[in-house]
């Protein structure tokens, strides 16, 4: 499955977000990553997640596609490439 994962954390929290969502993810923007990811990972990656996060204060949402055959990107401005993604 494709997801696209978007967050926003408190300053202290982000470096172990971002370092959690690198382990499974291309980081793609500031507060964005995305990436194929099996449904396994998924779970693990959202056990840790929510292991670093203050629900009270924090939000982090995840975007989840069975398939990109219907999927368009598109992109305004400098983009950086980091590979095998949409």
């Amino acid at each position: 499955m494709f997801v696209i994962v978007t967050y926003d954390v408190n300053a202290k929290r982000d470096p172990k977000v971002m370092k959690t969502l690198r382990k499974y993810l291309t980081h793609e923007q500031r507060s964005v990553f995305e990436g194929l990811i099996t449904p396994g990972r998924l779970k693990h990656l959202k056990e840790e997640l929510k292991r670093i996060v203050d629900v009270s204060e924090d939000c982090i949402n995840i975007y989840s596609m069975e398939t990109l055959r219907y999927s368009k990107k598109e992109s305004i401005g400098k983009q950086v490439y980091h590979g095998n993604i949409l």
